[in-house]
């Protein structure tokens, strides 16, 4: 399970990551440089209440027409616009020498009649004890839009490495609110019963094993995202998943959450059963009993005008084999606002929740984590 690395990059590498680097930068400028005559000034989009739908954000009042001015004639629309430009950093380790590394940049379009275009590129690196180092560079374009109160999104693409054959990669997601969704006047989600249907195909980006042995996964099931109070809300995933090596796997997670003002407490279940145990043959983790269920405390609260901070601990039980030992996991993240159009968060997560079955040896592992977030 990862919760959510160590860059000793060897010279023999550095001209395949430099050219690497070059080749994306150029296949992100052209795809910015030839939509540049789009980007024009439009509204912004208000942030989506807990990051979870924006369509469930109230729409903005409509502004009385003006009816002793003269009609403007009718202007050219562009097709559509340049909206922001989000870039995902993530760098994980263990103590067992895995390192997996993610640099993801995401440009988004805003079309005219509301719909969204995303174009997604980057350069991701991952290395492990007794396997050859793997770069990769994905390339993935995708669309969001509405179909009366369904909210879809989709997206294809293909993902090159530098030493293994390309392979496709494809999801899609529907969202419908169930009930009638309530928002105060300052934006706060006060109810709101939402449920999605996802599927997914790609490579297996578990670590460098199992793309060395091109493990690819198909997976599906659906999310449940309940606002039972201005306060109080529930999440619960299930996704079951078929892989290409014969393994098939059930994967669950449930969180129930309070705020009290800028403190939250929360309850966490995870339970993952694989149908065989292929971490010897295929390289991934692939546990036929785990579960974790923790109780987490934590604070969030704005620091100052441009600084706000998250921290959070999670203390609880793992179990694997039938056996039981701690898992407590140690987050904090902070967003800081550059400028009103420009943002960043950096945060840290240190865990001792299993990723790997290493017997009774311990584990854990951290990650270091970003995004920068440009708005046009």
């Amino acid at each position: 399970m990862t919760s959510t690395f160590r860059p000793n990059l060897s010279v023999a590498h550095c001209g395949f990551y430099t050219n690497s680097i070059y080749i994306y930068l150029r296949l992100l400028l052209a795809v910015v440089s030839s939509m540049g005559i789009l980007t024009l000034c439009e509204t912004k989009l208000l942030a989506a209440p807990e990051n979870f739908n924006p369509g469930l954000q109230p729409k903005a009042p409509l502004r009385p027409k003006n009816t002793t001015s003269p009609t403007p004639p009718e202007q050219l629309k562009p097709f559509g616009v340049l909206k922001n430009i989000q870039t995902d950093y993530r760098n994980e380790t263990d103590n067992f020498g895995q390192q997996n590394l993610f640099i993801e940049p995401t440009a988004e379009f805003r079309l005219n009649n509301g719909n969204k275009i995303k174009f997604k590129t980057g350069v991701n690196y991952f290395e492990q004890r007794s396997v050859k180092s793997i770069t990769n560079i994905p390339l993935q374009l995708g669309w969001q839009g509405k179909i009366g109160e369904v909210t879809l999104q989709t997206a294809a693409g293909v993902d090159i490495f530098d030493r293994l054959t390309p392979a496709i990669n494809f999801n899609v997601k529907a969202e419908t609110p169930i009930t009638r969704t309530k928002v105060s006047p300052d934006g706060k989600l006060l109810s709101a019963f939402v449920l999605s249907a996802n599927l997914e195909q790609a490579p297996y980006k578990f670590n460098a094993r199992t793309l060395e042995n091109q493990i690819t996964a198909w997976r599906y099931g659906p999310d449940l995202y309940w606002q039972i109070d201005r306060n109080t809300s529930l999440f619960s995933s299930l996704r079951l998943g078929n892989y290409n090596d014969g393994n098939s796997e059930v994967q669950s997670f449930s969180r129930l959450e309070r705020k009290f003002g800028q403190f939250f407490v929360a309850a966490n279940l995870f339970t993952w059963n694989y149908a065989d145990d292929f971490e010897r043959k295929s390289g991934y983790f692939s546990p036929q009993d785990f579960l974790v269920y923790n109780a987490e405390a934590g604070w969030e609260g704005n620091i100052s005008k441009f600084l706000r901070c998250r921290l959070a601990a999670n203390l609880g039980r793992q179990r694997l084999k039938g056996e039981f030992d701690n898992a407590n996991t140690y987050q904090a993240r902070c967003t800081v606002k550059l400028s009103p159009n420009i943002e960043t968060d950096l945060g840290y997560n240190l865990s001792n929740v299993r990723n790997q079955d290493t017997g009774t040896s311990a584990y854990n592992s951290n990650s270091f984590t970003g995004q920068l977030r440009v708005k046009f």
